[in-house]
């Protein structure tokens, strides 16, 4: 579970973390860097999509600056896997939501802009 989110700082399980990371299975994957910066591309989650949840919640940055590439959102949709983006903040909520009610649920957090 995520306990706190702030700019740049997000708490999960007890562990601060100042990068952005993925959530899978339960498992932190630090220090994530994307190909593109602002724009998330399939060859960015791989090891999301190995995973395959149910749900990949997507925190798209404080001010939402990071955006879903369409050929991304469109795999996603053609797999079944429902993706939920939103700014950092309320995707931190969404996450933890879907994290007590699905079993099979991943995040992707941009932690600053």
């Amino acid at each position: 579970m995520i306990e706190k989110y702030s700019f740049g700082s997000i708490v999960v399980n007890g562990q601060t973390y100042k990068a952005d990371l993925k959530i899978i299975g339960g498992n932190v994957v630090t220090n994530w860097w994307r190909k593109e910066g602002h724009r998330l591309r399939i060859e960015d989650i791989n090891d999301i999509l190995e995973y395959k949840p149910e749900v990949l919640i997507v925190g798209t940055g404080f001010f939402g600056m990071m955006k879903i590439d369409e050929a991304l959102k469109k795999f996603l949709e053609e797999n079944g896997i429902k993706v939920i983006a939103e700014r950092t903040g309320k995707a931190v909520n969404a996450f933890n939501d879907a994290y007590r009610e699905i079993k099979k649920v991943a995040g992707a957090f941009h932690l600053t802009c």
